[in-house]
C-alpha cells in the first residue's frame, strides 16, 4: 500500500469515526476467512460498520473522533466495530464472540470514553433500543388505558343494575 492509498484509508476512516459515537475493539487472530464473513454479515444485519486497518492508520483515522480513546487498545491483529447504537454493537461482538472463541474483545468506547470487557458485556445485556421504547411507550399507556376503562366500567356497572332490577321483577 503506497503512501496515498494510505492517506485514502485514514480519511475514509476518520470521516466515518466522526459520525459514530461508539465501537467496540477485538482481537481476531484465529479466525478463519468464513468466520471473518460470518462476522461481517452479522455486524451488517445489525446496522454495525466494521473495519480491519493497521494499528498505525487506526491511530491516525481516531485523532479528534469519539474512537480517540480506544487508541491504548490498537495493538496485534485488531477488528473495530463501530456506530451510534453502542448496545448493538455491544450485543452482536459478544455473541459473535460467545460462538467463537478466536474473537476476544478488547474493550470499547462508549461516547468518547474508553470502557473495558466487563462494560462492553454489561452493554450486550441491555435490551435493544426498540424493547425499551415499547416498555416505555406501555408505561405511558397504561393510566390512560386504566382511565378509560375505568369510565366504561360505570355505565357497564348500570346497566347491569338495571338488568338485575328488571330481572327481579319479572320473576315476582
Amino acid at each position: 500500500m503506497n503512501r496515498t492509498e494510505k492517506h485514502k484509508v485514514v480519511e475514509s476512516l476518520h470521516a466515518a469515526w466522526l459520525d459514530s459515537s461508539s465501537g467496540v475493539v477485538a482481537q481476531y487472530r484465529g479466525l478463519s476467512v468464513g468466520q471473518s464473513e460470518e462476522l461481517r454479515g452479522e455486524l451488517h444485519q445489525a446496522g454495525v460498520s466494521i473495519q480491519v486497518v493497521k494499528n498505525t492508520l487506526a491511530r491516525r483515522a481516531a485523532e479528534d473522533t469519539a474512537l480517540a480513546a480506544a487508541k491504548p487498545l490498537f495493538s496485534g491483529p485488531v477488528v473495530i466495530a463501530f456506530g451510534n447504537d453502542a448496545v448493538a454493537i455491544a450485543k452482536a461482538m459478544s455473541d459473535f464472540a460467545k460462538k467463537h472463541k478466536a474473537l476476544e474483545i478488547q474493550g470499547g468506547v462508549l461516547d468518547g470514553k474508553l470502557v473495558d470487557i466487563a462494560q462492553v458485556t454489561a452493554l450486550a445485556k441491555l435490551p435493544s433500543r426498540e424493547v425499551l421504547l415499547a416498555k416505555m411507550l406501555g408505561s405511558m399507556q397504561a393510566p390512560i388505558t386504566g382511565f378509560v376503562r375505568t369510565l366504561s366500567e360505570v355505565p357497564a356497572s348500570f346497566v347491569r343494575i338495571l338488568a338485575a332490577v328488571r330481572d327481579q321483577k319479572q320473576a315476582a
